[in-house]
């Protein structure tokens, strides 16, 4: 019988062992998390940031589920190293546990930009659930907070703390907001959102410095602006865990290297999730890690699975807008592009096209239309017979549900 060992224990590894159940009842499954929790939702954590944010009600599965799928759950046990030679992994207080399959799902970890002063107290980060009640707790003790960084969970973060009364400032590198998934058009509707909510946005700023000696009192940026803030939380990318690989001679660049089947380069051996890098990119991506963790779980019990790389997308619901951002926004790579504003509304929209298909979608406002994009842009449906100089969003739309 089968010993089935899985390092990490977030949505990748729960669809992993969901993929292999399907196909196993069997073979033994040993997890291991290196937090005090069963599995939870991650995703959950921006968005209750200041709610209770309970464990047993942001769990991935209920506690009974792991008995009655017979899988051994090991949480606050951290894994210190693999041995590949032996079929083993060793956990920090020394103890080896041999495996016949290995899958590793261990995530990754937030980012520390090189700041001076970022280990100061009342500087967070949000990965875990400890982080969320530490900032949580810290937030009843502070009245202005900066924000490093202008991405999905930077932006988050700001429209909750905005909306507990906190005097918001979020600080992006670039010279716009999510600049992966908005253009300058797009992004700049966000800015004047947010600034309607009162936060205030800073681009093309890097922070150089945290002030204060122990305690936050203020930050200055590498321009010379000097501000004051009393807490800091940085959101600037992730790192996949790679501690437990040295020595292993598992393949890695940033991420763990792996192939269409989610396998390393060391026979038994499996990555998906976070911790994965993949065409040359680590996605820290929900859907992706969900379905890169079933391809793994599939091809570790003997099926035959092939991972079909997933379109990103991201969706936020906050300073009074709905937005939507799916695949390519480079015009660069579109032969067709057509866009449609409305200013009254802050209603936008921006269709990329190449070679009669959606390749990429941008939309502010009234978001009924993403799931048909959404469903264009991965089933890369052809759009036949239309004069793409001419045709309005809606057509377009119409003419997508057509031919689904």
């Amino acid at each position: 019988m089968e010993k089935i060992v899985i390092v990490g224990n977030g949505i990748s590894a729960i669809n992993a062992i969901k993929a292999i159940r399907e196909i196993d009842k069997k073979s033994s499954i040993e997890l291991f998390g290196e937090e005090k929790f069963y599995p939870y939702n991650r995703i959950r954590l921006s968005k209750g940031l200041l709610s209770s944010l309970e464990e047993d009600k942001i769990l991935l599965q209920k506690k009974n589920w792991y008995d009655e799928n017979n899988i051994e759950l090991y949480i606050d046990k951290k894994v210190k190293s693999i041995l590949p030679n032996d079929n083993k992994i060793e956990l920090e207080d020394g103890t080896k546990i041999e495996y016949s399959k290995l899958l590793l799902a261990q995530g990754a970890s937030n980012l520390v930009p090189p700041i001076k002063g970022i280990d100061k107290k009342s500087v967070f980060t949000l990965r875990g659930l400890k982080d969320a009640w530490n900032i949580r707790d810290a937030t009843k003790s502070s009245s202005k907070v900066l924000i490093i960084g202008g991405g999905i969970q930077g932006l988050e973060i700001a429209w909750i703390l905005s909306k507990q009364g906190k005097d918001v400032t979020i600080a992006e590198i670039s010279s716009n907001l999510m600049p992966r998934e908005l253009d300058k058009k797009a992004a700049k509707i966000l800015e004047e959102a947010m600034k309607e909510a009162d936060i205030e946005v800073l681009l093309d700023t890097e922070v150089k410095e945290i002030i204060g000696e122990n305690q936050v009192k203020g930050f200055l940026t590498k321009k010379g602006k000097k501000q004051d803030c009393d807490m800091v939380i940085y959101s600037t990318g992730i790192n996949p865990n790679l501690n437990v690989l040295t020595d292993t001679g598992i393949e890695s660049n940033r991420g763990v290297l792996v192939n269409d089947k989610m396998e390393t380069n060391i026979a038994n051996i499996y990555a998906s999730g976070d911790v994965v890098e993949f065409n040359n990119r680590i996605y820290g991506l929900w859907n992706m890690a969900i379905e890169q963790g079933k391809t793994a779980g599939y091809n570790i019990v003997g099926k035959e699975e092939t991972y079909q790389h997933l379109v990103p997308v991201i969706t936020l619901r906050a300073f009074g807008i709905s937005l939507f951002s799916m695949g390519i926004i480079d015009e660069d790579k579109a032969s067709n592009i057509i866009i449609e504003e409305k200013h009254e509304d802050k209603s936008y929209t921006k269709i990329l096209l190449k070679d009669k298909q959606v390749i990429g979608a941008i939309v502010i406002g009234d978001i009924r239309k993403s799931p048909t994009l959404k469903k264009a842009i991965e089933e890369k449906i052809k759009l036949k017979n239309v004069n793409f100089n001419s045709v309005s969003i809606e057509e377009i739309i119409q003419i997508i549900r057509r031919n689904r």
